[in-house]
């Protein structure tokens, strides 16, 4: 009896042995299963807002004479429940070439697109094509400005070229070739975006994966031409000027006018009264008033429906559960000059053009109120986004032609600034006198200090619209002490004082353009010019 017991006893232990190790097989099983899902289910989702030329001036979070009008209390909320960039800087101030930099981590001069004329290979599209090999379902909605089919995403609509304001025509996907499967939408391009966003995020095809959304509005891009709802908006308010609009002291070319300075009793570049039809013959004074207030006002409605818009995002992602669960990035492709030394539209290296606005929320990483003073290029967005989705073990992987040359500032934005972090941004506009007068330059910026090269030169071409109407126009430098003149209002070039700050700036740019690749070998009369073209003070 003993005996037969425990064989029962044994065979019973066995069986359940047998059955615990059945049980715990499966419960692995599904926990690796569930793991393996859940990483999927872990990865944030990440939805990129971009807009088109909207300065850092005209958010609110950023503190400038623009803040007391409120302009963006959505994208400011953004910014208070997670961080803002202080210091980010677009490495080519114009549109299309800011995007290529951005979908590719490269320079101008590496991924190809130096001005408005070119196209983004495929292949550089490294942005979605990473993020979608990570696992997500990827969107491009509204402004593309690439030429090229977006096609390495899920899913696009698109504006063609700069699109319309009103009642804006879209490319999307269809059974023609591209471009032909189009549609009209019949509101403003701010709200039609939107829409079109909204609707892709509620009936989405692969739910079961993160999403990655590039949401780009065409608005404010000048010409501003706002919803109608916003037609009355800052009506009764007298926007700020900046000081420098009327008192250009020794800003811009040290002893002599600016390039295109006056077109009878006008400057050429004051192009707001041109834009807001202004009575040109108005005094002078009262012509910048009446141009100013003009200008800017556009400026802010179409400010007001993009933020109105971030807004409806921000209720989707709250209404779905997933705001938490989502990195939301907003900032635009560049900044812009809102008559600033008497200027407008990009292109120049000055702060209000180089500086870009960058906002992002994701408290899962980052803490609310963060602000970073690190400094941060367009260029750095690629490999940012890529860490956040998980996609960082592609990225070794590339091909030479495809290799980022941006670095991933999320430590950066934890307080963990690595130790080698960059603490100068280099920057190159190469579009010579195609628009507004603006040479080809190229220069430093520093925590403290800002160099600039203009060497007055075209240098191709096949990368201009109209290239018989490009000229030649002198070279010369010109150098901020950012520190002291954090407005840009005094060019300090050939003041003795300077003189070692200016070959330690310039010894500077030589070794960034090593380190980036743009060492000018193709083009030696710029080069040469860079060698030996010096400032009066030090000839």
């Amino acid at each position: 009896m003993k005996t037969g017991r425990a064989s029962c006893i044994v065979t019973l232990s066995f069986l359940q042995l047998v059955l615990l190790s059945f049980v715990t097989s499966s419960a692995i099983a599904e926990d690796a299963s569930g793991d393996k899902a859940s990483d999927t289910a872990q990865k944030p989702n990440i939805l990129y807002i971009m807009s088109d030329d909207h300065t850092s001036t005209g958010v609110g979070c950023y503190g400038s004479r623009l803040a007391y009008l409120n302009p963006t209390p959505n994208i400011d909320r953004i910014a208070k429940e997670g961080v803002r960039l202080a210091n980010c800087f677009c490495t080519n101030s114009i549109c299309t070439p800011s995007r290529a930099t951005i979908l590719s981590g490269q320079y101008s001069h590496t991924n190809g697109v130096y001005t408005l004329i070119q196209e983004l290979p495929h292949r550089k599209h490294n942005l979605p094509r990473m993020i979608k090999a990570a696992g997500y379902e990827t969107a491009m909605i509204g402004k593309w400005h690439l030429k090229v089919e977006p096609k390495t995403f899920d899913f696009y609509t698109v504006l063609p070229g700069q699109g319309w304001y009103h009642n804006p025509e879209f490319r999307m996907q269809g059974p023609k070739p591209w471009p032909k499967n189009t549609f009209r939408a019949h509101k403003h391009s701010s709200d039609a975006i939107t829409d079109i966003s909204l609707k892709w995020l509620k009936n989405r095809k692969q739910k079961d994966k993160p999403f990655f959304l590039m949401h780009h509005f065409k608005a404010p891009h000048d010409n501003f031409e706002n919803a109608e709802r916003y037609d009355f908006l800052y009506q009764d308010e007298t926007i700020p000027e900046p000081e420098s609009l009327r008192n250009r002291v020794n800003h811009g070319p040290d002893g002599r006018e600016v390039y295109g300075t006056s077109v009878g009793k006008r400057n050429k570049r004051r192009r707001m009264g041109m834009h807001m039809f202004v009575d040109d013959s108005l005094e002078e004074d009262e012509y910048m008033t009446v141009a100013y207030q003009r200008y800017l006002k556009k400026f802010l409605r179409c400010v007001k429906g993009v933020d109105d818009n971030v807004g409806r995002l921000l209720k989707h992602l709250e209404d779905t559960g997933e705001l938490d669960n989502t990195v939301i990035v907003y900032t635009a492709d560049q900044g812009f000059m809102l008559g600033e030394h008497d200027y407008i539209d990009k292109r120049w290296m000055y702060e209000e053009s180089l500086r870009m606005p960058f906002v992002m929320r994701y408290p899962a990483k980052f803490k609310a109120g963060t602000v970073n003073q690190d400094i941060i290029n367009n260029v750095d967005f690629c490999p940012t986004l890529l860490e956040l989705a998980g996609a960082t073990d592609q990225i070794a992987s590339l091909a030479p032609d495809q290799k980022l040359q941006g670095h991933s500032f999320v430590a950066n934005l934890q307080g963990n600034t690595p130790d080698d972090w960059r603490t100068a941004s280099y920057y190159r506009y190469w579009m010579h006198m195609a628009h507004h007068d603006n040479p080809a330059h190229f220069g430093v910026r520093t925590k403290d200090f800002k160099l600039i090269f203009f060497y007055g030169r075209k240098l191709d071409d096949s990368w201009f619209y109209s290239p018989q109407k490009v000229d030649t126009t002198e070279p010369y430098w010109e150098l901020y002490d950012l520190k002291n003149d954090p407005n840009e209002m005094n060019n300090v070039i050939n003041d003795p004082k300077y003189a070692a700050t200016f070959n330690k700036l310039k010894n500077r740019i030589y070794e960034l353009k090593v380190e980036t690749g743009d060492t000018d070998q193709k083009f030696p009369e710029v080069k040469e010019l860079f060698d030996t073209v010096l400032p009066m003070s030090m000839r």
